[in-house]
C-alpha cells in the first residue's frame, strides 16, 4: 500500500517511491512550506524510472526502513522526476558537478530550506565501503552539522548559491570567430577512435549532436560515417527488435547500458537515414527502418504520441523476484541451439559473435551479470538470418518485458516527430502519416487554448508547463515535417509556439533561459548551452531562426538568431566540443539558403518531391507555393504560377527564381550541384 504522498503523482518514477517508508514529498510549496516551519534541510533525490542505478539506491536504501527513520527524523525529503522537471535537475546537477567534477543519477543534493544547496553528490552506497561514504552516515552527519554548524551551512548554500547564480548570468556580446568548425573537426580527430568510431576510449555514448556536426563537414564525415557503422554492428544496437540502448560501457559499442530511451532513437533515425542517402549502403537504412519499427512497435501510444523509455532492468523470468540489467536481452549459447537446432543454432552464432563461455570483453562486465551470456554483435543485415532473427525475437517477447515509462513528454516527441519528417522525406507517405498523427496529438492534447505547451502527459496533461527544449524541439519538428511534406497549417503553427517561446524563455541580451519568466518554484534561471544526450535548446533554436527567417522572409527571426550566436560566442570559442550544433548554426550563418518551391498540384508532384528528398541540400528549404503564401512576405512567391494539373519546381535564392523545372531528371541534375556538405564552405 502506498505509503507517501508520491501515490497522488502522474510521474512513472515518482510513483514508484509511494510505497518506500521515506516520507517522500514531491517539488512544490507543501514541501517547502515543511522545511521552513520545521526548520529542517532538504534532503532532495532526483532520477528518472528506467534509471538502474535509481532503482539500486532505491532497494539499498530508500527501501531500508532504518534509513528512512533517519530521512523522516531529520529531513524533509523531495523526490523529482528529472524528466518531468528538467529545469529543477538541471539546477542541482549544475551545483553536483561544480561540487564533485562529475554528476549522474540517482542525484543526491541537501538544501537549505530556502531551496540553496550546501552538499551533494551521485549514488550513494547505504553503508560506508572502499574508502566510499555510505548514505546513512552522510545523513546522519550533515544532520549534525544542520543542529551544531547550522551557521556555516547557510553560509556555504549562500557561497554555492552565488557560484549558481554567476553562472546564469547572460554571456558576453561576442561574435563567432570564424575558423572554429575547422578546429572542431581537427579536435575529434585527436581524441577519435579510428578502429571502433566514437570519441575516446570507454564509456562510449553516441553523441548524436556531435555525428550531425560532423556529417554536414567536408573534412568530418568520414569520422560520422564509422562511427554509425559500428555502432550498427555492436551490442548498443538491438540485433533483434531494432533501436539503440544508451550507451556502450567498452569503446567497442559491445556492451551496453540496456536501457532504450525515445530521445536517442529520435535523434540516431535521420542520422542513419542521412548517411543511406550519402553513401547508399542498405545497412544504413536497414538500421532506420528497425529504429522506427521499434518505436512505432514498442513505445507508441494509441493516439500518435510517444512513451518516454524502457528500463536496462528486468525479471529473469516469469514469477521471480530476481531481476537484472539487461536480462530481457542477452542469450546464452543453448537457448540460441534449442531455438535454431544445433546447424543454424552454430551459424547463427558465429554471425552474431556469440561464445559458449559468454560474449562479454574483459573488464566490461564488473557486475559479474554476463557470465556464460551474449550480447548479440554483427551486421545482421544479411537476409538469410531474417528466419533465425524473428524466431529469436519471437521468443525473446515471451520474456517479462524491462519497465515502459509510459510519460509522454512534449520536447521528445518533437524530436520524435524530426526523425518521422527525414523517414517521410526518403520513403514516403506512410510516415507523414504518423508524423501528422503525431502532430495532431500535440496540438490537442499538449497546447492550451492559449497557444501554451505542457511538458507531459500520462492518461491526461500533466500541470508541468513547457520548458525552453520543449518549444524548440517541438517547432524544429514541425519545421522538418514542412520541409517533408509542406502542407499548410505546420509553419503557422511553428510560428505561433516560437512566438511564445520568445515571450516566455528570451533573455533580452541573446538566447533562451531553460524557464519561463513566471517561474516561482526555483532560485535561478539557466540557460542552456552545451549539447549532451539531448540537444542543446539555444542551439536548436537558432537553427529555427535561421529556417524561420527564410520560409516567412521576416527579418526579425534572422536578427534574433544572430543576437543568440553573438551571446555565445565567447562560449563557443572556449568550449567548441561541447556546443557542436551551436557551430552549426554559427556556420550557416549569413549563407545563401536556396528555396525549393513546388508549385501546383499535377500528378508528377510526388515524384518531384521524391527527387527532392533523394539529394541532401543541407542549406535548402523546402517550401510548397500555395501554402507559402498564408505565412510569408516575400514578393517571389506571387509571381509563381500555381496550377491544378502541372507541378512545378522553382530554385530560388534572394528574391529571384530561375526557370521552372518541368522534369524529374532535369531536377536531379539542379539538385545535385546543391548537396556540397556545410563545411565544404567554411
Amino acid at each position: 500500500m502506498p505509503t507517501n504522498a508520491l501515490a497522488h503523482e502522474k510521474s512513472p518514477y515518482l510513483q514508484q517511491h509511494a510505497d518506500n517508508p521515506v516520507d517522500w514529498l514531491p517539488w512544490g510549496a507543501e514541501a517547502f512550506h515543511r522545511a521552513r516551519s520545521q526548520d529542517k534541510p532538504i534532503f532532495l533525490s532526483i532520477g528518472y524510472s528506467t534509471c538502474h542505478w535509481c532503482h539500486v539506491m532505491a532497494h539499498e536504501s530508500f527501501e531500508d526502513e532504518g534509513i528512512a527513520q533517519i530521512l523522516n527524523k531529520h529531513y524533509i525529503s523531495i523526490k523529482v522526476d528529472r524528466e518531468e522537471r528538467p529545469d529543477v535537475d538541471r539546477v542541482f546537477m549544475a551545483f553536483v558537478q561544480a561540487m564533485t567534477g562529475s554528476g549522474g543519477w540517482p542525484l543526491s543534493a541537501w538544501l537549505t530550506p530556502d531551496l540553496k544547496p550546501f552538499y551533494g553528490g551521485t549514488y550513494f552506497p547505504p553503508q560506508s565501503r572502499h574508502g566510499r561514504a555510505g548514505f546513512a552516515d552522510v545523513l546522519l552527519r550533515v544532520a549534525e552539522l544542520w543542529e551544531k554548524e547550522k551557521s556555516k551551512v547557510l553560509e556555504q548554500g549562500e557561497k554555492m548559491f552565488e557560484a549558481l547564480a554567476h553562472r546564469s548570468e547572460s554571456h558576453a556580446d561576442t561574435p563567432v570567430v570564424p575558423g572554429l568548425s575547422v578546429e572542431l573537426v581537427e579536435q575529434c580527430r585527436q581524441y577519435f577512435d579510428h578502429e571502433y568510431g566514437g570519441l575516446g576510449r570507454a564509456p562510449k555514448f553516441p553523441q548524436p549532436s556531435l555525428l550531425r556536426f560532423l556529417m554536414d563537414q567536408k573534412t568530418g564525415r568520414d569520422m560520422a560515417l564509422l562511427t554509425l557503422r559500428r555502432m550498427a554492428s555492436g551490442g548498443i544496437y538491438d540485433q533483434l527488435g531494432g533501436g539503440f540502448h544508451r550507451y556502450s560501457v567498452d569503446r567497442f559499442w559491445h556492451v551496453p547500458h540496456f536501457e532504450k530511451m525515445l530521445y536517442d532513437q529520435a535523434q540516431l533515425i535521420p542520422l542513419y537515414i542521412d548517411a543511406w542517402q550519402s553513401e547508399r549502403d542498405e545497412r544504413f537504412a536497414t538500421v532506420a527502418r528497425e529504429t522506427l519499427e521499434y518505436v512505432l512497435r514498442d513505445l507508441a501510444h494509441p493516439s500518435g504520441a510517444f512513451y518516454s523509455a524502457e528500463d536496462a532492468d528486468s525479471f529473469v523470468e516469469h514469477g521471480s523476484d530476481e531481476h537484472a540489467e539487461g536480462a530481457f536481452y542477452v542469450w546464452t549459447a543453448h537457448e540460441v541451439m534449442s531455438i535454431l537446432g544445433p546447424r543454424e543454432g552454430e551459424a547463427f552464432m558465429e554471425a552474431f559473435g556469440m561464445q559458449a563461455t559468454g560474449n562479454a570483453p574483459e573488464g566490461s562486465d564488473p557486475m559479474s551479470e554476463f557470465i556464460g551470456k551474449n550480447i548479440l554483435t554483427g551486421s545482421g543485415a544479411d537476409s538469410r538470418w531474417d528466419a533465425a532473427r524473428q524466431a529469436l525475437l519471437h521468443a525473446r517477447n515471451a520474456r517479462p518485458r524491462p519497465h515502459l515509462d509510459r510519460k509522454i513528454l512534449s520536447g521528445w516527441n518533437g524530436l520524435m516527430l524530426s526523425a518521422l519528417a527525414s523517414a517521410a522525406g526518403a520513403w514516403g507517405k506512410q510516415y507523414a502519416t504518423k508524423a501528422h498523427a503525431l502532430v495532431g496529438f500535440l496540438k490537442n492534447e499538449m497546447i492550451d487554448r492559449d497557444g501554451r505547451m505542457l511538458r507531459s502527459w500520462m492518461d491526461g496533461p500533466s500541470q508541468v508547463a513547457a520548458f525552453a527544449e520543449d518549444y524548440a524541439f517541438v517547432i524544429q519538428g514541425l519545421l522538418d515535417l514542412y520541409h517533408a511534406d509542406p502542407v499548410i497549417g505546420l509553419v503557422e503553427i511553428a510560428c505561433d509556439l516560437q512566438r511564445v517561446m520568445d515571450e516566455e524563455f528570451a533573455d533580452a541580451l541573446g538566447g533562451y533561459f531553460n524557464t519561463s519568466a513566471g517561474a516561482s518554484d526555483l532560485l535561478l534561471r539557466l540557460k542552456d548551452d552545451h549539447d549532451g544526450a539531448e540537444p542543446s535548446a539555444n542551439a536548436v533554436a537558432a537553427l529555427n531562426l535561421q529556417r524561420l527567417a527564410v520560409l516567412t522572409d521576416d527579418k526579425q527571426y534572422q536578427a534574433r538568431a544572430d543576437a543568440l550566436l553573438r551571446a555565445y560566442g565567447e562560449h563557443l570559442r572556449e568550449t567548441p566540443m561541447a556546443m557542436p550544433l551551436m557551430l552549426l548554426a554559427a556556420q550557416r550563418q549569413d549563407k545563401d539558403r536556396p528555396q525549393i518551391v513546388l508549385a501546383g498540384r499535377g500528378a508528377e508532384r510526388e515524384a518531384m518531391l521524391a527527387a527532392v528528398h533523394s539529394h541532401r541540400p543541407p542549406l535548402a528549404v523546402v517550401m510548397d507555393a500555395a501554402s507559402a503564401r498564408k505565412f510569408s512576405a516575400a514578393e517571389f512567391l506571387k509571381a509563381i504560377p500555381i496550377s491544378e494539373d502541372r507541378c512545378e519546381v522553382y530554385l530560388c535564392s534572394e528574391g529571384t527564381c530561375r526557370l521552372p523545372i518541368r522534369e524529374v531528371a532535369e531536377l536531379h541534375v539542379q539538385l545535385k550541384a546543391l548537396e556540397a556538405p556545410v563545411g565544404s564552405v567554411d
